[in-house]
């Protein structure tokens, strides 16, 4: 039965929800508050990584967290302050940081990354698409002893879970990556992932999606929701009131404060990522982490991406300056020849990621709403989980049986 569905939110998200649904032959409409042309969905490194099985609240981090609070230019930073939401979602994170949810978390991660990468392939080849999509794996480096142990073990890791993972001596990674010079001690090498330019996707789909009839309001703010015996009824944005059957929240960040309004506490940080860009990492093909320093690097079409960071200081557009000098020195130690510009590091762009107490997204609906599906809380990994994402939201909202289990990312779980 065809229904007429809302959407709030147009990054990766909101995009691949409303491809599955108007394929299901509902009738989709999708709002966003901003131009649809910045944001996570276009500044992130554009991984498919099954490699990242490992969440991000795992053993130790909240102790490494309160070490780089005191330094700015930290890889994850996490700033102090005095606000109800933040102190629940600190507290119920460090709850998280513990191998139990680790182990129990791993092949949650696997199993929607791995349908992800399923669905770039039959999306490319089903519409035609021709943004950018390589499947040349990803490279974790190492300058010390002691980094370089952590990453061989989180590839023994993979490999047990039946990813194509191993430790790289530096002759193979000189035969892989010939025209880099790179200082580091070694690397691990993940087969299984793939990456792809992230503003060619999102361009593609934004076209395909209305040419096939999905109704888009960008630079429109959702203000408020009429909420009627536990249902949504209606958004209202500052120009106009949208009626639908069912509603999307797949808002990124934003997702919280309009749960909110229907008594749902999603626990919720936004989690900001710099991006750099440059044209002059030609020797570069294929994509790397940069370990210690937490820098993805990516070969992308016709520029070099260097991005990272993760800032928890709440939602705002600031330019954090130490951040952007950081993520630029770093390439320079990893890669000596490469130094980046002042225009390069002028033009950084910032996104910010919603991120969960876990480091699993919230998929599903919640008992405070009945026809209202959550899909939100992905952290970095938007991309890695966006059209599993989007599949699932439809499954749910056409009443069919899940192509996974649903239960690890309920918007309803305790932390």
């Amino acid at each position: 039965m065809s229904k007429k569905i809302i959407i709030i939110g147009g990054g990766i998200i909101g995009l691949c929800s409303a491809y599955y649904l108007q394929k299901e032959g509902h009738q989709v409409t999708i709002i966003d508050q901003s131009n649809m042309d910045a944001g996570a969905s276009y500044v992130n490194a554009g991984y498919l990584s099954p490699s990242h099985l490992v969440p991000l609240s795992a053993p130790g981090v909240m102790k490494k967290g309160l070490k780089w609070m005191l330094n700015p230019a930290s890889p994850l930073y996490i700033k102090p302050r005095l606000d109800a939401d933040f102190i629940k979602w600190t507290l119920a994170f460090n709850k998280s940081c513990n191998a139990n949810h680790v182990e129990k978390a791993i092949p949650v991660i696997k199993e929607i990354t791995l349908l992800t990468q399923d669905l770039f392939d039959d999306i490319k080849r089903d519409e035609n698409f021709s943004f950018q999509y390589e499947k040349k794996g990803l490279l974790m480096l190492c300058q010390t002893e002691k980094m370089l142990e952590e990453e061989i073990e989180t590839a023994h890791i993979a490999k047990r879970e039946g990813l194509d993972a191993s430790e790289i001596s530096i002759e193979e990674l000189k035969i892989l990556e010939p025209n880099t010079t790179l200082n580091i001690k070694g690397a691990t090498y993940y087969k299984c992932d793939s990456h792809s330019t992230p503003h060619e996707f999102m361009t593609e789909m934004k076209a395909h999606l209305k040419a096939v009839g999905v109704t888009f309001f960008s630079n429109e703010k959702v203000e408020d929701l009429v909420v009627k015996n536990g249902k949504i009824e209606a958004v209202k944005t500052q120009n106009q009131i949208l009626k639908a059957d069912e509603f999307v929240l797949a808002a990124g960040s934003w997702s919280s404060l309009l749960s909110k309004k229907l008594g749902l506490k999603l626990l919720l940080q936004a989690g900001k990522g710099y991006r750099i860009n440059t044209t002059q990492a030609t020797g570069i093909t294929i994509p790397s982490i940069l370990a210690e320093a937490k820098v993805a690097v990516t070969p992308m079409n016709g520029f070099t991406r260097f991005a990272g960071t993760m800032e928890i200081a709440g939602i705002n557009d600031n330019i954090n300056k130490v951040r952007v000098e950081a993520i630029a020195k770093a390439a320079h130690n990893y890669y000596p020849d490469i130094t980046l510009t002042e225009e390069e590091k002028n033009d950084v762009a910032s996104g910010l990621r919603p991120v969960s107490p876990d480091g699993l997204p919230y998929i599903g609906k919640s008992s405070k709403c009945d026809n209202l599906t959550i899909a939100t809380g992905h952290a970095m990994m938007g991309w890695s989980m966006g059209p599993a994402t989007g599949k699932l939201v439809s499954e749910v909202i056409s009443d069919k049986k899940t192509i996974l289990n649903l239960n690890p990312f309920h918007p309803d779980r305790t932390f």
